[in-house]
């Protein structure tokens, strides 16, 4: 498996073993293997994926809980069809903390976030 951004107890973004940046299987199957369609769907992502970005900072910024949770699983759900496993699994985390109003620890996430958009964009396909 791949390295996968997380928040440490101290609260700074590490790496764990968990979530692969990108289950190639998975997008190989939504694209019946064509490969051009499968780096065009990667590049949709991504740049969808920074676009909320600063969207998700002044949610948090104004600490508006439900529209980060919105932002968070809007994206969550683009992450996963495309077989973005581990940005994926980050708003899950930021999605949940969101609805619960930890604040603090969505700013962490969407840190962890950039990170795995980062990843993303290095990803072969």
């Amino acid at each position: 498996m791949s390295e996968f951004y997380a928040i440490g107890e101290t609260g700074s973004v590490v790496t764990t073993d968990a979530a692969p940046v990108l289950d190639r299987e998975h997008l190989r199957a939504i694209t019946l293997e064509d490969e051009d369609l499968m780096r065009e769907l990667l590049a949709a992502l991504i740049v969808d994926t920074e676009r909320q970005l600063p969207l998700l900072d002044v949610a948090i910024h104004n600490t508006d809980g439900a529209q980060c949770a919105r932002l968070a699983h809007y994206s969550k759900g683009a992450c996963a069809n495309v077989g973005a496993k581990a940005a994926a699994e980050v708003l899950a985390q930021l999605e949940r903390n969101a609805k619960s109003g930890a604040m603090e620890e969505c700013s962490r996430q969407l840190a962890a976030l950039a990170l795995e958009v980062d990843r993303l964009r290095t990803a072969e396909v």
